[in-house]
């Protein structure tokens, strides 16, 4: 029996398993699908604070997992596959191993959706991105495309702005599911140029390790052109990894789950952290602020529970 199990190994995990082991719960913490979380995919992180000269994003996550292994928090390698949190204990099994907890605090993050180009992968951090607010700083004067046609991708596009030379807003239709202010704003943003209907069906070059240019197809006329840019930045959306806890925890329309007083989820016991149930923000000091948040949470529910 253990008192509490964290899901996720990222900064909303590690924090909250650094904040367990100093409380003294012994966490366990399932890495999940994507050990490390987004930051593992990231280069150089600069906003973080007590880095002034930024840190990688894999160094950053190896620090916080040594941390909280100094607290005497154990890591299991796997992704959850099946969950039960009808009743107490939770159960939780992965395809190698099953557990039994008290309290439960997930922070498995939400995977960012990409197009689907195996030059995509292989150049996250190598000038492709999925997060405008962690990475355009790094392109400063240098011409870039925007991928998607939603909100976010209007929203990242003008922000993109004020750092880019140029901004091309590629997307694969005529019309927009962004909201015509986000759409008007955009458009009146003389840095930024609409490029529809496009699909990218290519970014080069993985050989040389970075972003040169981007073949874009006509999704009606079937023909390619190339686009000089060196960095991509998509923008169409991201997927909460939530699938597990349906029909089990409440959860918006989107999958993210729904918290209230702090961390709490609507299982007492059950706590969420991270982008898991942040879809605003998803900046790394926030996941870390909210896997603190979980922890206090955590260790206050076991309190009531052995009647300390």
């Amino acid at each position: 029996m253990n008192d509490v199990i964290i899901i996720g190994s990222g900064c909303a995990g590690l924090t909250a398993a650094i904040y367990a082991g100093r409380a003294n719960l012994k966490p366990i913490v399932i890495d999940g699908f994507e050990p490390g979380g987004q930051l593992s995919l990231t280069t150089m992180v600069e906003n973080f604070p007590g880095f002034p000269d930024g840190i990688l994003g894999p160094d950053l996550i190896e620090n916080m997992r040594k941390q909280a292994e100094r607290f005497g928090t154990e890591f299991k390698a796997g992704a959850i596959a099946e969950v039960d949190l009808s009743k107490r204990p939770f159960k939780i099994a992965t395809a190698k191993d099953s557990f039994e907890t008290r309290a439960l605090i997930i922070a498995s993050g939400a995977s960012a959706r990409m197009i689907g180009l195996d030059a995509e992968r292989k150049l996250i951090g190598y000038g492709v991105s999925t997060c405008a607010t962690c990475d355009g700083y790094f392109f400063r004067g240098k011409e870039i495309a925007v991928v998607g046609g939603g909100d976010t991708a209007m929203e990242e596009a003008t922000f993109l702005s004020k750092f880019a030379s140029r901004v091309n807003l590629v997307h694969r239709r005529s019309e927009f599911r962004a909201s015509k202010i986000m759409v008007d704003r955009a458009r009146a943003n003389d840095k930024i140029r609409f490029l529809t209907p496009f699909a990218v069906d290519e970014i080069s070059d993985v050989t040389k390790n970075g972003v040169e240019n981007v073949t874009l197809r006509n999704t009606q006329t079937n023909e390619t052109s190339i686009l000089p840019v060196e960095g991509v930045f998509i923008a169409i959306g991201h997927e909460p990894n939530t699938k597990a806890f349906r029909g089990q925890l409440d959860m918006d329309e989107n999958g993210y789950l729904i918290t209230h007083d702090g961390s709490q989820t609507n299982v007492p016991g059950v706590f969420a952290a991270g982008d898991v149930q942040d879809h605003h923000y998803r900046q790394a000091v926030t996941a870390a602020g909210s896997g603190c948040m979980a922890a206090i949470d955590a260790e206050k529910f076991l309190g009531a529970l052995k009647g300390v």
